[in-house]
């Protein structure tokens, strides 16, 4: 989990990301109507029935451990005077997924960004407009930022493309070899690194994507293509080393396991994802 901020008419608004996933503070959006009494505020929004239908269907369609049958009674009860509801309550007797409590210095309640739009809403429809409208300007940040991560590691395994078709050049074509000989050997070299790293070759993902213009590699994550260029380099290595092609698929998938777990594994890449 990891925040970013954006200002939206004065007011800072934390945005968190969790699996993959925005989640927004309400705690920063209340701030906005009241600074003193922001528990307060989520709590008086969350005993409308209208909030409790809306957080039981939005768990219904994302989250398969929800509880419906809690949810029923909440529902049954929202509106009435002696109704109460919090957000530890909801989460815990529920098992929702919508709404997370986060405690410590950054801490408050975060709220998915479909919920949290409603929420802020609730408290100002102008106030809603301009978060919407700072919300996709961070998001537009975002996506450019992963464009020019994308386009580097691209370039970088393009490199390595030229270490490892000399390795290939000076280990594995002979001199008497036509060009058409030499780049099928290229061919199947590159091939040997899809089938490491993709599970497939070029020509496999055509036939699965008979539609989509470029290639395998012009689709693949920036995980995939940081794995790609070490790839690229280790199997100039052991074409050096003599190994037949067999061993080194075997080695090159090992590796290309072992990286993309420890990649998919680090924050910072995986919300690039």
């Amino acid at each position: 989990m990891k925040n970013k901020k954006i200002i939206v008419k004065g007011s800072e608004i934390s945005v968190m990301y969790i699996e993959d996933e925005d989640y927004i503070s309400l705690t920063d959006i209340a701030r906005h109507k009241d600074s003193l009494n922001t528990d307060d505020i989520i709590k008086n929004w969350l005993r409308n029935r209208n909030t409790i239908e809306l957080l039981g269907f939005w768990e219904l369609l994302h989250n398969p451990g929800f509880k419906p049958v809690e949810f029923d009674g909440f529902r049954k009860q929202a509106g009435l005077n002696s109704f109460t509801m919090t957000p530890k309550k909801w989460i815990e007797s529920t098992d929702a997924i919508g709404i997370v409590s986060k405690s410590g210095r950054y801490g408050g309640t975060f709220a998915h960004r479909d919920i949290a739009f409603e929420f802020a809403s609730w408290v100002s429809i102008e106030f809603k407009m301009y978060f919407i409208k700072e919300f996709q300007r961070l998001k537009a940040d975002e996506s450019d930022r992963l464009k020019l991560n994308w386009n580097l590691q691209r370039t970088l395994a393009k490199v390595n493309y030229h270490i490892h078709t000399d390795a290939i050049k000076e280990n594995l074509i002979p001199s008497e070899l036509t060009k058409k000989q030499a780049s099928l050997v290229y061919a199947t070299e590159a091939d040997l690194l899809n089938m490491a790293l993709f599970g497939k070759t070029a020509a496999g993902w055509r036939d699965e994507n008979p539609e989509t213009e470029g290639n395998i590699r012009d689709y693949a994550t920036i995980e995939q293509l940081v794995v790609l260029t070490n790839l690229e380099s280790l199997n100039a290595v052991l074409i050096e080393q003599g190994l037949q092609p067999v061993d080194r698929l075997l080695q090159l998938n090992k590796i290309a396991i072992q990286q993309l777990k420890t990649l998919l594994n680090n924050s910072s890449l995986k919300k690039l994802k």
